[in-house]
């Protein structure tokens, strides 16, 4: 593995079912032989609409499911967990962001303990000092220390995922999974989040896989992008060289379909809002002026 590659896969497999009563032996290959590379302190984009393999993918770089076959290394050290469970420190290694962060938190949990939990789990950091860095977590990510008394209802949905972005960084990985962390957000919001992120990894220098569907906000954070298509890679290379010249159909198409969402034309979108407001419908029965 070259030194600055944080993360390799290569001709990674994932089967489900073949052995359940009505399944008949038969299984789905839910990824065909993907491979790819991860530098560090950079992002690598995985897109391709619903279905195609991302989230199989995430769950398999974060150690969540086993691969059928092909070979994973994290920080230079190889993954199977299908034969050996990873150890602490490559667990840390690696966290995911979720698309809901709601259904990733405990609603009985406030935010400062679900923070704090991760410590709890994964050092051997005393009560108080858990609490203060959970505190300062919140604060680097935009929030606040009278958020941590509070619990996830209590929150919009941008600073849910902000919880969510600071409990993956409370343990100091070197990789986070970013599975269509924006995805379920207000436009105005998102572009909030995009900017976090970005400014977190040059402040960490964090190492990023970023999954979607939206080749528009990839185009903003990715410095590699690879496009995904039942199960396997179609194309795969530089975000300039990707959205400079596409090479595959099917990128084209994704291209084609995918509206203008990047952060300046957010941007752009919400002052022409701000420019036009809605008219009142008018209640008059005989629609006159």
């Amino acid at each position: 593995m070259a030194d600055d590659i944080i993360l390799e896969a290569d001709n990674l497999v994932r089967d489900y079912g073949g052995s359940g009563l009505l399944s008949k032996g038969k299984s789905v290959r839910a990824l065909k032989g993907v491979s790819l590379a991860l530098r560090k302190g950079s992002t690598l984009a995985v897109v391709g609409e619903s279905g195609c393999g991302k989230s199989t993918l995430a769950r398999i770089l974060t150690m969540i499911d086993p691969q059928t076959s092909g070979s994973l290394r994290i920080t230079g050290k190889p993954v199977d967990i299908a034969r050996h469970k990873p150890d602490i420190e490559l667990r840390r290694a690696v966290q995911i962001v979720f698309q809901n962060p709601y259904a990733s938190l405990n609603p009985r949990q406030n935010i400062g303990d679900a923070l704090a939990e991760q410590l709890y789990l994964n050092t051997d950091d005393p009560a108080s000092m858990r609490r203060q860095k959970s505190i300062a977590m919140l604060e680097r990510v935009g929030l606040t220390a009278g958020h941590a008394r509070r619990y996830p209802h209590m929150l919009s949905g941008g600073q849910r995922q902000r919880v969510a972005i600071a409990r993956a960084l409370m343990v100091n990985p070197k990789i986070v999974v970013l599975d269509e962390p924006v995805s379920a957000l207000d436009l105005s919001v998102q572009a909030q989040v995009l900017n976090l992120l970005k400014d977190l990894q040059d402040e960490l220098s964090l190492s990023y896989v970023f999954i979607s569907h939206d080749l528009s906000v990839v185009r903003y954070l990715a410095d590699d992008v690879m496009v995904m298509q039942a199960g396997e890679v179609v194309e795969a290379s530089s975000r300039d060289a990707i959205f400079g010249a596409p090479q595959h159909p099917y990128t084209r198409q994704l291209f084609a379909a995918t509206p203008s969402t990047g952060v300046d034309a957010i941007r752009a979108r919400l002052d022409a809002k701000r420019a036009d407001p809605p008219r009142k419908r008018s209640t008059n029965p005989a629609g006159t002026p």
